[in-house]
């Protein structure tokens, strides 16, 4: 679920970023950054100590 958010709000970040002005090409690098940085936590997190997530 977590990972559906983020992607979410890398969305909105771009939509919003593009409406103020920003470059599109811009403003979506950076809603990528957002998701691969969500992405990367969420598969991080299945190896970190204590977790049972399989």
């Amino acid at each position: 679920m977590g990972l559906v958010l983020t992607v979410t709000a890398g969305l909105i970040i771009w939509i919003v970023l593009w409406a103020l002005g920003a470059k599109g090409f811009d403003s979506f690098m950076l809603a990528t950054l957002v998701i691969v940085v969500g992405a990367s936590l969420k598969i991080i997190a299945g190896y970190l100590p204590g977790r049972r997530d399989q």
